[in-house]
């Protein structure tokens, strides 16, 4: 079968390999929509999890079912499905213990385009597929569901590990899908004012759509600055990093309250260490969390989060600003995402 992989750190091309093997709990899916992600330029070019050869990439799809195991008994060969990128294996005992997405070690929930082939191929494997795949609904168009595998967990997760309460006053940093969907689930979650830190018109426009108040541009000053001046020097009770590298962190903790919380879960493709200013942090005593994650998969968070599209709550539509026609635009698309023109958000492939 042919794929799009990372042929070594730094490159990319076209592949054949063997088409994947189907076990008695799996299942062997065909994509029918598909998007590059931001992680896949990390592990790509900036050699985030290590050197790959002849990895097929990506991890967000919706396909249709092509075989399942024997022992498979929610899912049958014609069914369209939502494939999280998250696939954990469930009997594993971090699983248990309510990690799942680390289930037999750290971010090993995290399969596709890490420990085995991913999404950009003509079939790819689902491990113990009645739980980690999701019927698509009839109602969903295909392209808007895609954002489900990962956008809006992740962004959604950013939002839970902040603990948002009614009320509060919260700061996104970085407003790419990931952050959108944190402005958009930090919205859901019942944010007063809600800071959205990012410069790019499209992203700025759809954040305020999905509930935004204000707009931070780093590119007019300290973001930092910019909110003590709007909370009249008080900060935010919450801040959720979706984007920035390892020193977005000082900006997070210092214009957090005492007794606020971070949740991050933008991917950390480079730098040795995460850094926390020691005075601004409370000499370590100032009661400001900072919690990172990665996002939950499974079948049951797939249905829920479809059914905030079902119910209106969730339009995730307004982040497809390039749509491709053929399965041979997954270069084209992954260099968007690399690239990053000041008129998208996110390119999805339709095949």
């Amino acid at each position: 079968m042919k794929g799009f992989a990372m042929l070594g750190i730094g490159k990319t091309g076209w592949i054949e390999k063997p088409e994947p093997k189907c076990g008695p709990l799996d299942a062997i899916v065909k994509p029918i929509a598909v998007s590059p992600c931001t992680s896949d330029v990390h592990t790509v070019w900036e050699g985030a999890i290590g050197e790959r050869s002849d990895m097929i990439l990506g991890h967000e799809a919706v396909g249709e079912v092509v075989e399942v195991g024997s022992l498979v008994k929610d899912f049958k060969p014609g069914d369209r499905v939502i494939i999280p990128a998250i696939t954990p294996d469930w009997g594993a005992l971090a699983s248990q213990g309510g990690y799942s997405m680390h289930s037999n070690g750290m971010l090993a929930g995290w399969k596709f385009s890490n420990f085995k082939d991913g999404v950009f191929s003509e079939l790819f494997h689902v491990n113990e597929a009645d739980a980690n795949m999701a019927l698509l609904p009839d109602d969903i168009d295909a392209a808007a569901a895609v954002m489900l595998s990962d956008m809006v967990p992740t962004g959604f997760h950013g939002v839970e590990l902040a603990d948002v309460q009614f009320g509060d006053d919260v700061c996104v940093i970085g407003i790419g899908p990931v952050g959108l969907m944190a402005v958009a689930g930090a919205a859901l979650k019942g944010a007063s004012n809600l800071y959205a830190v990012g410069s790019r018109k499209i992203c700025t426009e759809v954040a305020r759509e999905y509930g935004a108040t204000d707009i931070i541009n780093y590119r007019e000053g300290s973001i930092v600055e910019q909110i003590m001046e709007k909370t009249h020097g008080k900060g935010v009770d919450r801040v959720i990093i979706a984007g920035g590298n390892v020193d977005t962190f000082i900006e997070a903790v210092t214009m957090l309250k005492p007794g606020g919380k971070i949740g991050n879960v933008n991917y950390l493709g480079s730098g040795d260490y995460v850094k926390i200013p020691r005075a601004e942090w409370g000499c370590g005593m100032g009661h400001k969390i900072i919690a990172g994650g990665l996002m939950p998969g499974g079948r049951l968070r797939m249905e829920k989060l479809a059914s905030l599209i079902q119910t209106g709550r969730l339009d995730t539509s307004k982040m497809l600003t390039h749509k491709f026609n053929g399965f041979e635009h997954m270069e084209e698309s992954l260099l968007l995402m690399k690239d990053k023109p000041r008129d998208l958000i996110k390119p999805v492939v339709m095949i």
